[in-house]
């Protein structure tokens, strides 16, 4: 592992893209150039519980132990598997004669009877738009609609149309 001097890291630190390592890299390059860890936190404005960190991630494993991790986050509680099942159910539904149109109650409750996962109704919109659908709906169709019908009635004169 390569010890840095602290006009590497100044350098380092004005050609990265992310902020959060140049603020690394200047409070390790602060202690290098001879700062105690209380004057390095107050230069940073960072806590001393925090530059202590960076600097023994850095003494420690160098460059890499102050790179920024990336955060895993909380798992979705619908594997893959299931959000296909979902994304079928409703193309499936939006196709279907009798008009498709399903409410987020209706998701919320085929969920909780297919998976077993309880969802906040908001949560529901949020899945179907990660899912690529809209909770905006287009006018259902009545399936005993008859076009020729509605085409006719549209050429019927108007009161005003005189």
């Amino acid at each position: 592992m390569k010890q840095h001097t602290s006009f590497e890291l100044i350098r380092l630190s004005k050609q990265t893209a992310d902020a959060r390592m140049r603020l690394r890299l200047l409070a390790v390059a602060h202690f290098l150039e001879g700062a105690n860890r209380t004057q390095v936190a107050a230069m940073t404005k960072v806590s001393r519980r925090i530059v202590n960190q960076w600097i023994s991630n850095y003494l420690s494993q160098g460059l890499s132990g102050i790179e920024s991790k990336k955060s895993s986050g909380r798992p979705p509680r619908l594997t893959d598997e299931q959000a296909k099942q979902l994304t079928l159910m409703l193309t499936e539904a939006a196709k279907s004669e009798a008009g498709g149109r399903l409410t987020g109650q209706d998701i919320r409750r085929y969920i909780l009877s297919e998976f077993g996962i309880s969802f906040h109704l908001n949560h529901v919109y949020k899945i179907l738009y990660k899912l690529g659908f809209s909770w905006l709906s287009s006018r259902s169709k009545h399936p005993k609609q008859d076009v020729e019908v509605m085409e006719a009635f549209k050429k019927l004169p108007l009161v005003n149309d005189r």
